[in-house]
């Protein structure tokens, strides 16, 4: 078998940096949907197939997560479908309700995350520093003090102050960005 997509080196490199990313987000999806973990790797794999197939139907910009979901939910019902003589009772209304309750709560932890990312942006530099030390791989409280000179208790309160003024932010943010949406 020979797939051919016509995207140009850069378009062809950002697509994959957006599938790779975004695997575990797909996986948890069809996850969701699907009870055998057996069959959510082949669902997968066939998504990610279906996905590099027409890599050239997405569009920069737009909502990568949203649009792989979508591949991901026909990709779940064509399982069902060509498994439907084994012993799992198929309805597709409950499987397309438990899709619609996923996509909510991916469009929503999208929100969340750009939303974060902007609050984060706001912080002083040593805080965003701080914050960024603390939730690296291996990083930790204990390392941070030591480094720093400080008390566990003292980096751990500091911690603590930024993380509130990140869920302020996010909090205010959101609602505000609500209300516009609403008027």
């Amino acid at each position: 078998m020979r797939i051919i997509v016509d995207l140009k080196p850069e378009e062809t490199e950002s697509f994959v940096q957006l599938l790779t990313a975004h695997q575990s987000v797909l996986y948890a999806y069809i996850r969701s949907l699907l009870p055998d973990a057996e069959a959510v790797q082949d669902v997968l794999q066939e998504t990610n197939l279906v996905l590099w197939r027409r890599s050239e139907e997405f569009e920069a910009g737009t909502n990568f997560v949203a649009w792989a979901c979508k591949v991901a939910y026909f990709q779940v019902l064509a399982f069902y479908r060509d498994n439907k003589r084994d012993s799992m009772v198929f309805n597709v209304e409950l499987v397309s309700m438990l899709a619609k309750q996923n996509e909510e709560k991916l469009a929503g932890s999208h929100d969340l995350q750009r939303v974060l990312s902007r609050c984060l942006a706001k912080l002083p530099e040593q805080s965003r520093r701080l914050i960024q030390q603390r939730y690296a791989v291996g990083g930790s409280v204990q390392a941070i003090a030591a480094e720093q000179g400080r008390s566990v208790g003292a980096v751990s309160q500091t911690l603590y102050r930024i993380r509130q003024l990140l869920q302020e932010c996010v909090q205010k943010t959101l609602a505000n960005e609500q209300g516009e949406n609403v008027s």
